[in-house]
């Protein structure tokens, strides 16, 4: 297997190591407490925070928090339409983005309050779930910053989070897979990282066949690399608000 290198060898032009061009709008949803309006490429996503007094019935009395997290693709983000419905593959995703991000919150330091976190994804063109994983982070904060003060989120929050693919296509492993790449892909994999170092998860798939050890480290390198930019980028989006 070749290692990513320099020079254009995708159909978009970029290199093997190279993101898709990431914008990150904050306060799209002017209603809630944050949101964050998301591209990368082809691919936008909205996601929207809000936090509330309260927390599900099983932690009541119990003086820790909760954040829960719901996707959705509407229906004109596919071409053919997709059905507007919750299926499966969406219920994976919104748990997957729980667990994101509830590694970087401190549910005790939140108090009996939920965060709960919308993503709606716009255009589809890969990537969507991890793109919605790195846009929620920075609403997460705003949210937090807007109902509890800017003191709270060194206290609430304990790393920042964000996710990335990558795969291998045609043999070439490569960063931040659109949709033709994965679409085409022989591995898959979605890596999500805390902003100072680690992993929170790896989901991987040989979706043609099977990968080595050394595949797998590789592909490890090549998404540490993606996340590092991708954490510059939520660092940049927030200015003075960033937390750490």
């Amino acid at each position: 297997m070749s290692t990513p290198g320099p020079g254009p060898v995708r159909h978009d032009g970029r290199t093997p190591d190279q993101l898709r061009a990431v914008s990150i709008s904050r306060g799209f949803a002017r209603r809630s407490d944050g949101s964050a309006l998301y591209r990368c490429g082809g691919t936008a996503v909205l996601v929207t925070a809000n936090l509330t007094e309260a927390v599900p019935s099983w932690l009541e009395g119990r003086e820790v928090g909760w954040l829960t997290a719901e996707y959705m693709m509407l229906p004109g983000s596919t071409s053919p339409r997709k059905e507007r419905r919750t299926d499966s593959r969406s219920t994976e995703i919104q748990r997957l983005i729980g667990r994101s991000l509830r590694a970087s919150v401190d549910t005790k330091a939140l108090g009996p309050r939920t965060l709960h976190v919308d993503a709606e994804v716009i255009d589809a063109d890969g990537g969507t779930r991890t793109a919605a994983i790195t846009a929620a982070f920075v609403a997460v904060v705003d949210a937090i910053r807007e109902k509890l003060g800017p003191d709270a989120l060194r206290l609430v929050l304990k790393d920042s989070v964000a996710a990335v693919s990558v795969g291998i296509v045609a043999g070439q492993p490569l960063l931040d897979l659109d949709y033709v790449e994965d679409s085409g892909a022989e591995v898959d994999l979605n890596v999500v990282r805390l902003g100072r170092g680690g992993l929170v998860e790896v989901q991987g798939t040989g979706e043609g066949g099977t990968f080595s050890r050394s595949q797998l480290t590789t592909l490890l390198d090549l998404a540490e690399r993606g996340l590092d930019l991708l954490t510059a980028c939520q660092r940049d989006a927030l200015g003075p608000d960033w937390p750490f």
